[in-house]
């Protein structure tokens, strides 16, 4: 059982029997069995994408007429300059 906060009072079990039983009889907020809660999955992942781990944030100073154009070729655009980047340093290595 989670640790509860100074003061949480717990219902007795019957109590928690009614709460239960009223619950089931309302045909609109029906509790879920243990097997509907198994069968959930969550609808989608919250917050950011989690990256590869073999990146690193770098800032530059670019001039505006270079990202401009850099971006106006659409979503990827930076996977596209990192990739553009990695071919001049296979070249030059």
């Amino acid at each position: 059982m989670p640790k509860l906060k100074p003061g949480t009072i717990l219902p007795t079990s019957a109590e928690d029997a009614a709460i239960t039983a009223t619950a089931q009889a309302d045909p609109d907020a029906r509790p879920f069995t243990d097997a509907e809660w198994e069968a959930v999955k969550p609808q989608a992942r919250r917050g950011r994408p989690l990256g590869s781990g073999t990146k690193i944030q770098v800032t530059m100073r670019l001039d505006i007429d270079t990202v401009q154009r850099l971006r106006a070729t659409g979503t990827g655009w930076q996977t596209r300059v990192n990739d553009v980047l990695r071919n001049w340093v296979k070249r030059h290595a």
